[in-house]
């Protein structure tokens, strides 16, 4: 869809992808299984996104991706999309390397980058779905890492046996593995981790003015069953 106008009155979803995090994330010695100060990067990165792109009511992240999800009604740049995903990645981009020293005391050792695609979704159910699929990929990669890395920093193995032992493995059994072995309930992980992050725009009251503003609010919670969207009726219109 780069290369045309996307179609009037459908969501376009726009999603950037980090560019060779894994070698990245070795490179600048991030924590494993997850990096908290990376992912409120990553956070800080789509929020400056969104608060340039007035359009982005929502935009869900995880790992080293965020899906930016445009209303229907929007006109920016006469929806061509290739002007869309450069924007969009380059504002990610600039955003993840202005605020980098903030969150990340390593100095970088060379530019992150990040690609891009959109895709359009003219029903709601459809990005609702698209949105579950990124949720539930947050869950079974999360709850892979972390037992991954809990046999290696834990158990002792090496990469190379820790991804033996977990090969053909469900999460049933990854969960009997944290549990019994190492006590370890992945209920507990923080969910940020285990389920990633919502950002979305909502009304707040200024301390001085008392007035009426929209600021941006990180949120990690459930976007899979139907409480998030119910609570929230006016959200995808």
């Amino acid at each position: 869809s780069s290369g045309i106008n996307a179609e009037y009155g459908v969501w376009m979803v726009v999603r950037v992808d980090g560019k060779g995090f894994h070698a990245f994330t070795q490179d600048h010695d991030f924590t494993k299984p997850n990096d908290k100060n990376a992912l409120d990067l990553m956070n800080c990165a789509a929020k400056g996104v969104m608060t340039e792109l007035s359009d982005i009511f929502l935009a869900y992240g995880q790992s080293d991706e965020f899906s930016f999800v445009f209303k229907r009604t929007s006109t920016l740049y006469g929806r061509r999309a290739s002007k869309i995903i450069s924007t969009v990645c380059s504002t990610f981009t600039s955003h993840y390397v202005f605020h980098w020293p903030i969150f990340c005391s390593q100095p970088l050792k060379y530019p992150p980058s990040f690609d891009g695609r959109v895709v359009l979704y003219p029903v709601e159910k459809d990005l609702r779905n698209y949105l579950s699929w990124r949720q539930a990929d947050c869950h079974v990669n999360n709850l892979y890492n972390t037992c991954f890395w809990t046999l290696v920093q834990r158990g002792g193995l090496t990469t190379t046996e820790a991804e033996k032992r977990l090969n053909g493995s469900f999460s049933a059994d990854k969960n009997e593995i944290m549990f019994t072995e190492f006590g370890l309930n992945y209920n507990d992980e923080p969910e940020v981790y285990r389920k990633g992050s919502t950002i979305l725009w909502k009304q707040a009251e200024d301390e001085q003015t008392k007035r009426k503003r929209r600021v941006l609010e990180v949120r990690h919670c459930d976007i899979i069953g139907d409480l998030f969207w119910e609570e929230r009726p006016d959200l995808i219109v």
